[in-house]
């Protein structure tokens, strides 16, 4: 703020520091008011530019010819490696039909470039480096209760043990120290770094918000951007807790079967800067996720929900009924299928419309306008379970109608793009059967499928490239065999699969790791599921016909 001004004070002249200001030496850059304008001048600097206070900083300071010291580069010559040049040079045999340009357009394009640079790294990338610092501080401050939780369960454990599994825990609880200091040095390095070049990035604006102030035009013609610099962020470091995993007792293989400790797993994920969208926040998981709300739809038995909105969707089941609800519990609409028989799975395309698969006419069909058409018919294959990707395209899981093999096949509108079946190795990637195979893709673009005949969650790449199977997590309160069937992925990438016979929901991040199960809401037999634009989770219970709306992030 200007020291001779404020909200209830006009500006004061620089000099005399009382009277109002009336003119300004806009290449001293000073106020001046009428009686001290002589006293400015009298030191008979040559360069003093007086000019009106309403017009200051409007003169253009040039730089002097050094061929011609009396002359002003007013030019710039393209044919000499862009030097600046007076009118005196441009008139010498030395430049003689070269080409000019005035540096006064030059100055203008580079002030704007000057002025957008400035609010980018203001607005943009500070912010974005200020959020990945914020991210990395949070994970410290949360170190000392993640690692709590961690010894807090492990002693629960011991505590069923009594005093022979004390030693166990003592060696266990310094590996965890151990690997809390190497999780804290990673982290604090990361931070490091950021603060850094956070640190270089409000140098840089400084520079920049004095050449904005600046009318001198070399400063500014010399200007080189580092926003393309700045602009490629650093990976996002997300360093993951280990995990402690009970075993049942067994005295003669204690230290063994006590449980385990995941090794510290350090996750960098690309992370790009959108310089016109924000960037989307990481949500963490509830502690104890939560019934929002319980939809009865009428179904006696429920297998499949896909969200049209935040408001509405869409369930079917073992009857050709596929029903529209609004979130609040009533029922909008109903679409009958085209042969009468129950639909294998349904979805919403990207215009809002309902497509089924119909296993008895082996065709994929779509309801527009209330008008079903045939979208795909297939050929010795029935389809199973469908998933409209990020890009438009469906993906269909079928089998062949000898029930040996199965595959998914990518559509983009009728036309077959790509087919997924074997691996590497010429191996089948998926049980061959009828039985459900429910599909989705994630964030990173991985097809995900649930192969409740196989046991397993199988993930390949785009490209159909196997990259890891899940098949289940080792708990003392699940029974059953892990039998996958939903599965549906979220905003965080992370992917969500319900075990029916152990009515729970395991949650797995994009790369197979076991995070948590939703196994506090009183779920019966949990079949299909899939989560809003919000990462609201819906969740059909199959023998109930409801479906529940779950909050399970913070």
């Amino acid at each position: 703020m200007d020291p001779h001004s404020s909200a209830q004070d006009v500006p004061r002249c620089d000099l005399c520091e009382t009277a109002t200001v009336h003119s300004y030496c806009d290449f001293c850059h000073v106020n001046l008011c009428k009686p001290c304008v002589v006293d400015h001048i009298s030191d008979g600097y040559h360069k003093h530019l007086i000019v009106p206070f309403q017009e200051r900083r409007s003169t253009l300071i040039y730089p002097k010819c050094e061929t011609h010291p009396h002359k002003n580069c007013e030019f710039q010559c393209k044919d000499c490696n862009n030097i600046l040049v007076c009118s005196s040079c441009m008139a010498s045999e030395k430049h003689g039909r070269h080409k000019f340009v005035e540096v006064t357009e030059i100055y203008k394009t580079k002030k704007e470039v000057i002025k957008d640079d400035t609010e980018v790294l203001e607005n943009r990338i500070s912010q974005a480096y200020e959020d990945i610092a914020r991210d990395l501080e949070n994970q410290l401050a949360n170190l000392d209760g993640g690692y709590e939780k961690l010894t807090s369960t492990m002693s629960k454990q011991g505590e069923q043990w009594h005093r022979e599994i004390d030693i166990v825990i003592n060696k266990m609880k310094t590996e965890i120290n151990e690997i809390k200091v190497k999780h804290k040095d990673i982290l604090q390095k990361h931070l490091d770094e950021i603060k850094q070049i956070q640190s270089l990035i409000k140098e840089t604006l400084h520079a920049l918000r004095k050449l904005e102030k600046s009318t001198e035009i070399f400063p500014a013609i010399e200007y080189s951007s580092k926003i393309r610099e700045f602009s490629k962020l650093p990976p996002k470091v997300q360093v993951s807790l280990p995990t402690f995993i009970p075993k049942p007792i067994d005295h003669e293989k204690l230290y063994s079967l006590f449980g385990q400790i995941t090794p510290l797993s350090t996750a960098t994920e690309e992370n790009v800067l959108l310089l016109n969208k924000p960037n989307t926040s990481v949500r963490e998981l509830l502690d104890e996720p939560e019934i929002v709300t319980t939809i009865q739809t009428g179904h006696k038995t429920l297998c499949s929900v896909t969200c049209l909105n935040e408001d509405r969707i869409w369930t079917s089941g073992m009857t050709n009924d596929i029903k529209c609800f609004i979130i609040k519990g009533s029922l909008l609409q109903t679409i009958k299928t085209k042969s009468g028989n129950f639909p294998l799975d349904i979805a919403v395309d990207s215009d809002g419309n309902i497509l089924y698969s119909d296993w008895s006419t082996t065709s994929v069909y779509k309801v527009k306008n209330g008008e079903r058409e045939e979208l795909i018919r297939l050929q010795g294959w029935k389809p199973n379970q469908l998933c409209v990707t990020s890009t438009g395209d469906l993906l269909v899981t079928m089998y062949s109608e000898d029930c040996t093999q199965s595959k998914v096949v990518r559509y983009s509108g009728s036309t077959e793009k790509q087919t997924i079946q074997f691996d590497d190795k010429g191996k089948p990637l998926y049980s061959g059967n009828y039985y459900t195979k429910y599909i989705t893709e994630n964030r990173n673009h991985d097809i995900c499928v649930a192969d409740w005949a196989a046991d397993a969650v199988v993930v390949v790449n785009q490209d159909g490239k196997l990259r890891w199977r899940y098949t289940g997590h080792p708990s003392v309160t699940k029974n059953e065999p892990f039998k996958p069937i939903g599965i549906t992925t979220d905003k965080q990438s992370r992917i969500l699969t319900t075990d029916g016979e152990n009515h729970c929901i395991h949650i797995l991040d994009q790369n197979g790791q076991f995070l948590r199960y939703i196994d506090n809401c009183d779920l019966k037999n949990p079949c299909g599921l899939c989560v809003d634009n919000n990462d609201n989770l819906f969740v059909c219970e199959y023998s109930k016909g409801n479906v529940k709306k779950i909050k399970y992030l913070k």
